[in-house]
């Protein structure tokens, strides 16, 4: 029986070798990341089990300025994404490609796409909580590891990002656990509160003072939902745990199939 092969680097605006990074990047201290990953489905848009049509492709809430922002600081940018609907006959790489194109053309061009196309049981390295595509994308923007950090909202994304050696923040949706929550270290109300949290950790150490000191809700910014006690240090809590509607998304564990799929049964990741 062949071994897999590592993940996919899908070819990105910069070509095939890889991204220069801007000469700042690098200049901050340690706790300015080097790179800042994204998982895809839950995250950066909204979970369409086994999706390969462009045409469902739509973002959660504040993705695109969550972006923006990292870019903003002269970051680079990428996506590391479990598919394996790949490897289960549900998807052909022409049709991850068109979403990539689709998600891209949201959310303007990510620097490096690292993808798993391999199923549950193939014992590959890179398919998350594994921590194969945080390493394939850091080697590609060549940033370390320690130096990188990871944002999705199940368990398998923070966990890749502690495997790999890598910061993860896990931004809860209706398809987080509740244990994943309590064993992320870190987490974000929304992505852009995630995003600000890793480009402004003494602005965010502020703002828990500061709802310490006043744990009333208070007006938001123009255009921001308004914040609420129990909310984590410097977020702008909107909806309790995402978008309604979205199907369950499972952490990494036994080999079955995902919910949301009907011809699968349930218990398991993408």
């Amino acid at each position: 029986m062949n071994r897999p092969t590592g993940p996919w680097l899908l070819s990105g605006p910069y070509g095939s070798t890889g991204v220069r990074q801007p000469p700042h990047a690098h200049d901050r201290g340690g706790a300015f990341p080097a790179a800042v990953l994204f998982d895809r489905d839950g995250t950066l848009v909204s979970d369409v089990p086994y999706n390969g049509d462009p045409a469902r492709v739509t973002l959660m809430p504040r993705a695109r300025e969550a972006v923006d922002a990292v870019r903003a600081a002269g970051i680079p940018v990428g996506v590391v994404t479990n598919q394996s609907g790949v490897a289960r006959g549900l998807l052909t790489p022409r049709q991850i490609e068109d979403v990539r194109l689709r998600v891209e053309e949201l959310l303007g061009p990510f620097a490096v796409w690292a993808v798993c196309p391999h199923g549950p049981g193939e014992g590959c390295g890179c398919r998350k909580p594994a921590p194969g595509l945080v390493l394939a994308a850091c080697r590609r923007l060549a940033v370390p590891p320690e130096r990188t950090v990871v944002i999705g909202d199940i368990g398998a994304d923070v966990e890749a990002a502690r495997a790999a050696g890598a910061r993860g923040v896990l931004v809860p949706t209706a398809a987080t656990r509740p244990e994943e929550i309590t064993v992320a270290g870190t987490t974000a109300a929304h992505l852009l509160a995630a995003v600000r949290l890793v480009l402004d950790p003494a602005a965010d150490l502020l703002a828990a003072v500061r709802l310490v000191l006043d744990p009333a809700p208070v007006a938001a910014p123009a255009g921001e939902p308004r914040r609420h006690p129990g909310a984590a240090a410097g977020e702008w809590r909107s909806s309790p745990a995402g978008p309604v509607g979205e199907p369950r998304r499972h952490r990494a564990a036994p080999a079955a199939a995902p919910r949301g799929h009907p011809a699968l049964p349930t218990g398991e990741a993408r």
